[in-house]
């Protein structure tokens, strides 16, 4: 089952695809206007950085470097706050003086139970389902404590549209398609990810309880698709759908 979350006579609303393309109401009642989306999730976002393999293996001659002369042992967390969530279609700004941007298509894991202490067996029987999310950054110097104003910019979490039943998808086997301007321009494979989303649950857990409506990303790769003002992003996940945002210049939005 696949479910989203729209602004209808400003109230959030929930919606579920029809065979025909248009959208059914939380009330039964189909949709007459294109909706404005909103992210499919509340909770909390939390990113692991250093999780894809080709990121790791760009930055493996500068962890050998003092003061840390190796890769971290334990996932590197950061937080997506809720000023950076943004729902399908929403327009983000980009600011023009802050270095380059940076797309980056990833699979949003949400979580449907509270959850402590999990082992890995146990940690997907927490898992509501998935959805999709383009993790935008600034060009990053430091992996090792990810920039807040690299990451948490306004609308820098574009999340959606939809959120699919946990038993949708196979987590361990998720390709992830990003497009720049209609062109397919990334792909990456969750079979390169250093730690999968069991692993991943079952090690955040140990130390912090996870919320129901709480969402994690397991990765992005290698930062590449460098994205502009006027550009269109788009993030493909097959099961889920596409999650598209047009991008303007910060100066604009004003």
């Amino acid at each position: 089952m696949k479910q989203g979350r729209i602004v209808l006579n400003q109230q959030a609303r929930q919606v579920t695809p029809l065979a025909d393309g248009k959208l059914l109401l939380d009330n039964g009642n189909p949709l007459a206007d294109s909706p404005q989306w909103l992210a499919p999730v509340t909770g909390t976002v939390y990113g692991v950085a250093l999780n894809h393999r080709s990121l790791l293996e760009q930055l493996e001659a500068e962890f050998q470097q003092p003061p840390y002369q190796k890769a971290p042992a334990t996932p590197v967390l950061f937080i997506k706050p809720r000023n950076t969530h943004a729902g399908h279609g929403s327009t983000i700004a980009l600011p023009t003086q802050a270095g380059k941007v940076f797309a980056g298509g990833a699979l949003g894991v949400v979580i449907g139970k509270t959850a402590s202490k999990l082992t890995e067996q146990q940690a997907l029987d927490v898992v509501a389902g998935y959805t999709i999310v383009n993790e935008i950054s600034l060009e990053e110097s430091s992996f090792y404590r990810p920039a807040v104003k690299a990451k948490c910019r306004d609308g820098f979490c574009p999340m959606g549209p939809w959120l699919v039943d946990a038993a949708a998808l196979d987590p361990l086997n998720v390709e992830i398609r990003s497009y720049l301007n209609g062109e397919l321009a990334e792909t990456n494979h969750s079979r390169d990810w250093l730690r999968s989303v069991p692993q991943l649950i079952a090690a955040l857990s140990q130390f912090m309880t996870l919320q129901p409506g709480d969402l994690i990303i397991p990765a992005t790769p290698l930062r590449q698709l460098e994205i502009r003002p006027g550009d269109t992003v788009a993030v493909e996940i097959a099961g889920i759908g596409r999650l598209e945002n047009r991008l303007i210049a910060e100066e604009s939005a004003q």
